[in-house]
């Protein structure tokens, strides 16, 4: 996957669409912020989520945060090998080191999150 052809949540999580399916993972700016991640929860298979509701968390020695839901949708898949090789997310943060698959309720969800371009000057003022 390439940065340029996700959408992106401003709470740092991206979003890969395909038909009704959203991949979602965090991204390579969020986990550089957490650096040395020692944990990570992954949301339920079966559970459905509202955009914007924690459906996880990520804990590094410097803070816990909390993994939100970038669109509603059902948890049909997790990607239960990161939990114990948390070094894929930096490693390979678009590619191996997805943490959820969700069949939206609403695929025109997708459509309200940032671009890569949009996503990139939210980090800029946010971290000025």
């Amino acid at each position: 996957m390439k940065a340029e052809e996700l959408r992106y949540a401003k709470t740092h999580e991206w979003v890969a669409v395909d038909g009704d399916t959203a991949t979602v993972g965090i991204t390579d700016f969020a986990v550089k912020l957490l650096t040395d991640i020692v944990y990570l929860s992954l949301p339920i298979v079966g559970k459905s989520y509202s955009p914007g509701q924690a459906m996880g968390e990520v804990e590094s020695v410097k803070a816990v945060s909390d993994i939100y839901a970038p669109v509603s949708g059902e948890v049909i898949e997790v990607n239960s090998a990161l939990p114990d090789n948390l070094v894929l997310l930096n490693d390979s943060p678009l590619e191996k080191a997805w943490i959820a698959r969700l069949r939206m309720h609403s695929p025109s969800e997708a459509g309200s999150l940032l671009s890569y371009a949009d996503y990139v000057k939210h980090c800029d003022k946010a971290h000025h």
